[in-house]
């Protein structure tokens, strides 16, 4: 419903308020002949009428059910158009559009989970991925520390798109990498030889299922293997010494790439 100033014309930002719609739109419109004013005001401005802000919500309408402006054209002025057949496309372009965006809200309800909880398995799936030994708490944990970092970002990203077996992958890498690096130890590799920086290198690589890890970082978490009481006793219950020697052999090709372990920080 219009009240009566709608008779007696409104300006072009009058009517782009009462539709919804920007003056550039509306000028834009105009000059493509597609909604123009009715009136002009002594001073040349041109005013819309009741009849010319209906047609404008019918545009409002159309452009929001998606058809372009040429469409809207043809609809509104065609008298041979099959406006039903045209309704009937764009309602099918619809439906397509919201199931596009439920699975986009889908993704970012995931996305959303990662951030929060960092891997999206149940506790039993857990159980079944990781062994028996993993504590579910863990990632929540992670969290609390590193919540605000760049890397747990990087890994949440990683986790949203992750199911049961895709971890499971990424587990099995790394299973086989420590099984490779206990048997490297165990045969004597020497920290900087190439077999010693071959391993380091599929280290890194295995690794960035979590998030990419540069080589000061790699040094750094080579240290945290060692010191840290829990890394520690995973990687030595695999071989004892272990933590120590792959803190050694990841040192050694730190320094081979101008890097020195000592002063290495996590960037």
């Amino acid at each position: 419903m219009h009240d009566a100033r709608d008779t007696e014309g409104l300006t072009v930002g009058q009517a782009g308020a009462r539709v919804g719609v920007t003056v550039r739109a509306l000028h834009h419109w105009d000059e493509i002949g597609l909604a123009r004013p009715s009136l002009r005001t002594t001073a040349g401005y041109r005013l819309y009428t009741a009849a010319d802000l209906e047609r404008l919500h019918r545009i409002v309408v159309h452009r929001e059910l998606g058809l372009g402006l040429d469409r809207i054209r043809a609809v509104l002025d065609d008298p041979a158009t099959d406006v039903p057949g045209a309704l009937r496309a764009q309602r099918t372009q619809v439906a397509e559009r919201i199931e596009r965006l439920q699975r986009l809200g889908a993704g970012l309800d995931r996305m959303i989970d990662a951030h929060e909880r960092g891997v999206l398995l149940t506790v039993e799936e857990q159980a079944t991925v990781f062994g028996p030994g993993w504590d579910p708490e863990g990632p929540v944990k992670a969290r609390l520390l590193y919540g605000d970092t760049p890397q747990w970002q990087q890994f949440a990203e990683r986790s949203a798109a992750r199911g049961p077996e895709d971890w499971q992958a990424v587990t099995d890498a790394m299973t086989d990498l420590e099984r490779a690096l206990a048997e490297a130890m165990d045969a004597g590799v020497a920290p900087g030889s190439s077999a010693a920086n071959a391993l380091v290198e599929r280290h890194r690589h295995v690794f960035a299922a979590y998030f990419p890890l540069t080589r000061q970082m790699q040094v750094c978490l080579g240290r945290t293997y060692e010191t840290d009481p829990g890394f520690a006793a995973h990687y030595d219950g695999i071989r004892t010494g272990l933590a120590a020697w792959f803190r050694r052999i990841v040192d050694a090709s730190a320094r081979a790439h101008g890097i020195d372990p000592d002063t290495a920080t996590w960037e």
